[in-house]
């Protein structure tokens, strides 16, 4: 074994070890000792969260319960402050929201001992919000030798304009599913009788489908912001299939037409493995929430006539 030289081991004698120290020995009591410490040193919290902190009350009521800590930061929001020297909790969460509720606050601060990975996730998730900002931090106690105790406060995890961003997405796709199915509602339920979407229940993508009796061949209602059309889809995965299919079809384009009773668009798209017969098209849409009713009649009619027209030509191919 070697030995250790002198000189080199007093080299680093100045150097003492971070040591861990229990949080209940630093703070025996969550309300009396360490919120009252929060409260005292608030400036600590704020320079981590990068918000100015004051006008700090403890113990603020909301209903039955009350709030930690209720401060307002630079922009004269309320920010609640909830402490949790344990592992963190669904209680502690539900309170924090119940006291974002009642506090009418801008903010929420939860500090913890040792956050919970599901508990991350949620707060990450709540950050969506345009309306409220959530903080999650971990609290730590670490000491050099026999020097005091002194506090460690890390972000697990905050309010990034990313995630609001995330959140404005979600929530403009969740309304524009709920405004297509609520027109694929409406155009269903204007049909007078048995149609060939008549097994179809509304759908929240913006095309409806309904089967030919070929398989990849469907009747194709479409819609979008400011347009929208009717056809017959041919997408069977095969692009020879597809342009086969497609080929019998325009064979008997005059016969089709005639018995549609105008002319329809006939398009063959090799590069994408499909084909559309597109009966007709609207400069109308979603967006045109008052021209819905006669847009459903409208279309609704021309789907009626297209399927009449090729219905003998889909017969034959079936055979």
């Amino acid at each position: 074994m070697g030995t250790v030289d002198s000189s080199e081991s007093s080299r680093w004698a100045g150097i003492g070890r971070l040591q861990a120290v229990p949080l209940r020995e630093v703070w025996r009591h969550e309300a009396h000792d360490f919120t009252v410490w929060l409260e005292d040193n608030i400036d600590v919290l704020g320079e981590l969260v990068d918000l100015t902190l004051g006008d700090v009350k403890r113990e603020q009521a909301a209903g039955a319960f009350s709030v930690d800590l209720v401060a307002t930061d630079q922009h004269e929001r309320t920010v609640i402050i909830e402490n949790q020297l344990e592992r963190s909790d669904h209680d502690h969460l539900g309170k924090l929201i119940t006291y974002l509720s009642m506090q009418q606050a801008a903010a929420a601060i939860w500090i913890v001992k040792e956050p919970r990975p599901e508990h991350i996730a949620a707060v990450t998730w709540l950050n969506k919000s345009r309306d409220v900002d959530f903080y999650m931090l971990k609290l730590e106690a670490f000491r050099i030798g026999d020097s005091a105790a002194a506090p460690l406060l890390t972000l697990i995890t905050g309010p990034t304009e990313s995630l609001k961003e995330a959140g404005d997405q979600q929530r403009e796709r969740s309304e524009r599913h709920h405004q297509r199915e609520q027109f694929w509602t409406g155009l269903l339920a204007a049909a007078d009788g048995p149609h060939t979407h008549s097994a179809v229940s509304p759908v929240i993508e913006n095309w409806l489908d309904a089967g030919s009796g070929i398989s990849g061949m469907v009747f194709h209602y479409r819609v979008r912001k400011t347009s929208a059309d009717v056809g017959l889809l041919i997408q069977t995965g095969d692009k020879e299939r597809n342009e086969r299919l497609f080929a019998e079809l325009l064979d008997r384009k005059s016969a089709i037409e005639a018995r549609f009773g105008a002319p329809l668009v006939w398009n063959l798209k090799p590069e994408v493995k499909k084909c559309e017969i597109v009966a007709r098209g609207w400069e109308q849409g979603l967006d045109d929430v008052d021209a819905w009713p006669e847009l459903h009649r409208s279309m609704l009619d021309s789907m009626a006539r297209l399927e009449a027209a090729v219905r003998p030509v889909i017969s034959e191919l079936g055979r």
